[in-house]
C-alpha cells in the first residue's frame, strides 16, 4: 500500500518549537517513504479557534519548505461523516449516553483509586447500564470491550493497553455537541487513506483507543511513530494552552536545525532550507544505521 502521511494541526492558534518538531518528523517520513503528506486542520473545537490561525500554520509550513499533497481538508465539513460513524456504532449497541459531569467522574476515581493513573480520569461506568433517574444525557460514550490493544511503535517499540481498565468508556460526543477527538481523528484518517502517522508523544496515549475504534468500525489499521515532547525549563511540554511563543521564521533554517537537533540528530552542514532537506531526508532513511543519534531519551527509529 502506498505510503500516506498527514500533519494534523488545531488552528487555536501559530505553531510553536513543539509542534515544528512533530511537523518535521511526519514531513521526514513522508518523503523518505516517496509517500505523500497530506495536512488536516483539525478545527472542531470551535472555541479554542482562532480567526486566521490556519493560514498562518499554512504560511509556517511553506516558509520551513513543507509542502502538502493535495487540498487541506478541514474537520468542520465533515460532521455528516463523523454522525455515519456514531450511527454505525449506534447500531451495533456500542453507544450510550452519559449524564456524568467531569467533575463527578474525577470525584469517582479519586474515591476509588486516589490519584489519576497516567494522567487519565477512567470512566467507572456509572451510565452504562442506564441513566439515573431524573438525569439527562450529556455526552455520548463508546462502550469499550475489555482485552488489551497491543500495537508497535516505531519509535518507542511495542506498546499495550487494556483501554476499558486504563480509560473505560470514553466519549464520542461531547456535552457541548462537539464530535471528540477521538472519534474524528479515526474516521478521517481512514477517509484520506491515512496510512502512517507521526506524532509527539503526548499523543501516544490516545493510540489504543483510536486503534480500538477503527477495528469496530472496520478499518485498516494505522502505522504509528512518536516522536519525544519539547519541553521548556521546567519540564512542562510546549503547547499553545501554556503560551508556548510562536515560531520566528525569520530565519527558517535555525527553526528547522533546532527542530532537528530536538529529535537527536546533529546540525547538518546546509546553507539554505533546500539544502537541509536534500540533507536530512537520506539521513532519515537510514533508521537505525544511522549514526549521529545522541541523548539517552532519544531511541532508535524503524525507517520501515
Amino acid at each position: 500500500m502506498p505510503y500516506v502521511g498527514r500533519f494534523a494541526p488545531s488552528p487555536s492558534g501559530p505553531l510553536h518549537a513543539g509542534s515544528a518538531v512533530a511537523a518535521l518528523a511526519s514531513y521526514l517520513d513522508s518523503r523518505a517513504h516517496g509517500g505523500a503528506w497530506l495536512v488536516r486542520m483539525e478545527d472542531l473545537d470551535t472555541p479554542r479557534n482562532v480567526p486566521g490561525a490556519d493560514r498562518v500554520i499554512l504560511q509556517q509550513l511553506q516558509t520551513l519548505g513543507m509542502q502538502w499533497d493535495g487540498e487541506v481538508l478541514y474537520q468542520s465539513q465533515r460532521l455528516s461523516a463523523y454522525q455515519r460513524a456514531f450511527d454505525a456504532l449506534l447500531s451495533l449497541n456500542l453507544v450510550y449516553p452519559c449524564a456524568c459531569t467531569r467533575r463527578e467522574i474525577a470525584d469517582s476515581v479519586l474515591r476509588l483509586q486516589g490519584h489519576f493513573p497516567e494522567g487519565e480520569r477512567p470512566y467507572p461506568g456509572t451510565c452504562r447500564s442506564g441513566l439515573p433517574e431524573g438525569r439527562q444525557a450529556l455526552s455520548w460514550r463508546l462502550r469499550v470491550p475489555e482485552g488489551q490493544t497491543a500495537f508497535q511503535d516505531r519509535w518507542l517499540g511495542p506498546m499495550s493497553q487494556n483501554v476499558a481498565q486504563a480509560v473505560g468508556d470514553f466519549v464520542l460526543r461531547r456535552a457541548d455537541g462537539i464530535w471528540a477527538y477521538q472519534l474524528a481523528v479515526v474516521v478521517d484518517d481512514a477517509h484520506q487513506g491515512v496510512t502512517h502517522v507521526v506524532r509527539g508523544e503526548d499523543l501516544l496515549s490516545s493510540t489504543a483507543r483510536q486503534r480500538l475504534l477503527g477495528r469496530l468500525l472496520g478499518l485498516a489499521p494505522v502505522e504509528y511513530l512518536h516522536v519525544p515532547l519539547v519541553t521548556d525549563e521546567a519540564g512542562q511540554k510546549l503547547s499553545k494552552q501554556n503560551g508556548a511563543a510562536a515560531l520566528d521564521l525569520s530565519e527558517p533554517l535555525v527553526v528547522l536545525q533546532r527542530a532537528w537537533e530536538a529529535l537527536g540528530f546533529d546540525p547538518l552542514p546546509v546553507m539554505d532550507v533546500k539544502g537541509f532537506w536534500a540533507a536530512a531526508i537520506p539521513v532519515w532513511v537510514q533508521g537505525q544505521s544511522r549514526a549521529n543519534l545522541h541523548g539517552i531519551n532519544h531511541r532508535f527509529y524503524d525507517p520501515r
